[in-house]
């Protein structure tokens, strides 16, 4: 191994730029983002209207296997892009982050259509999520009620776009360690994020000492007449 190639498998060591982005780099880059662009594999995830018009766009007339994405998976374990289309409702998410933590890496989530993106036309519905990026890292965002399927195509074109700017040496799924999977949401009387589990420990912490203060207080005596 080379001195260059010991210092670029070597996280400690400061690598000067010139030889980061040296040509062996990045055409590994190209390479490798290449593949991935032009054989992406969504995983078939409709909710609502708007996979009707994902399904339109898979369809003959806008074609979408020009862009190599034509490989629709029903299961999670063979697809690296997630499109979630259409309302996104209290009793899904818990399905839809499952779903997500067995896609394999390098993964992405495209948020089809208003719903999707932060509730839509039902966002004050009380079983609605105000967008599936309260849950998932969302890479696309796609408008629209629903979204065209040129629309659709345009954000798959940027999904393509963001894989290009990438690099092995930066993206999360080349980093050590492991990662950690996305808690899933518990749905009780309420949808409850297990991220969240602190923060709800301390507000009912307050709201017990608050009520434990209230009931040890002397009654305020009568006002005089």
């Amino acid at each position: 191994m080379s001195s260059i190639a010991k210092e670029l498998a070597n996280p400690d060591i400061k690598v000067p730029a010139e030889i980061e982005n040296n040509l062996i780099v990045t055409s590994i880059d190209k390479i490798y983002n290449w593949s991935r662009r032009n054989s992406m594999w969504p995983m078939l995830f409709g909710l609502a209207c708007c996979a009707i018009e994902m399904i339109c766009t898979a369809a003959a007339r806008y074609d979408l296997s020009r862009f190599g994405m034509e490989v629709m998976r029903p299961s999670a374990r063979q697809a690296d892009l997630m499109i979630v289309s259409g309302t996104v409702t209290k009793k899904m998410v818990p399905q839809i982050v499952r779903l997500y933590n067995q896609m394999p890496e390098p993964k992405y989530v495209m948020a089809m259509g208003a719903c999707a993106s932060g509730g839509g036309p039902f966002k004050d519905g009380y079983n609605v999520v105000s967008g599936i990026d309260k849950f998932l890292p969302v890479d696309v965002y796609v408008p629209g009620c629903p979204p065209t399927p040129q629309a659709l195509l345009h954000g798959l074109i940027t999904l393509q776009k963001k894989i290009d700017g990438q690099s092995i040496r930066t993206v999360r799924w080349y980093q050590p360690g492991a990662e950690e999977p996305i808690p899933v949401p518990i749905l009780g009387p309420d949808l409850i994020d297990p991220r969240q589990a602190t923060l709800l420990r301390q507000r009912a912490a307050e709201q017990a000492a608050l009520a434990e203060q209230a009931a040890l207080s002397p009654a305020e005596p009568p006002a005089a007449g």
